[in-house]
């Protein structure tokens, strides 16, 4: 594997932008100037860790409204909300593993839309 213009190697680098997702993603993407593989993946960690971010905080606030409407609201909130919160939150953790294994390897593994977004920028 080669180095990153930032001194390390690219699989690290690359695995490296999915550490703390958006903001690892964009600081590697400002900092990297040659890599294509490690600017991909810091594409790539922005918009698919972003999007999740967006996709949670509207989640929280449709559970706010709901959860404003007295009695059944509540019970909305708690069922709808909650369990749909958490089983994103799980298939965020299982997608961040799997971007930082496939990256450390040495490969481009495009998640749908995200991996065109982040080839086109790359």
């Amino acid at each position: 594997m080669q180095r990153s213009s930032l001194g390390v190697d690219e699989n690290i680098a690359g695995a490296l932008c999915y550490l703390f997702g958006v903001l690892t993603g964009a600081v590697f993407y400002l900092l990297e100037k040659e890599s294509k593989f490690v600017r991909f993946h810091a594409v790539q960690s922005m918009v698919v860790f972003g999007g999740i971010l967006v996709f949670q905080i509207v989640l929280s606030a449709v559970g706010a409204v709901l959860g404003s409407i007295p009695v059944l609201g509540a019970v909305l909130s708690l069922i709808f909300v909650g369990l749909l919160s958490m089983l994103v939150a799980i298939a965020s953790i299982v997608l961040w593993l799997v971007l930082m294994y496939r990256a450390y390897r040495g490969e481009t593994w495009k998640v749908p839309v995200a991996g065109g977004i982040a080839e086109r920028y790359a």
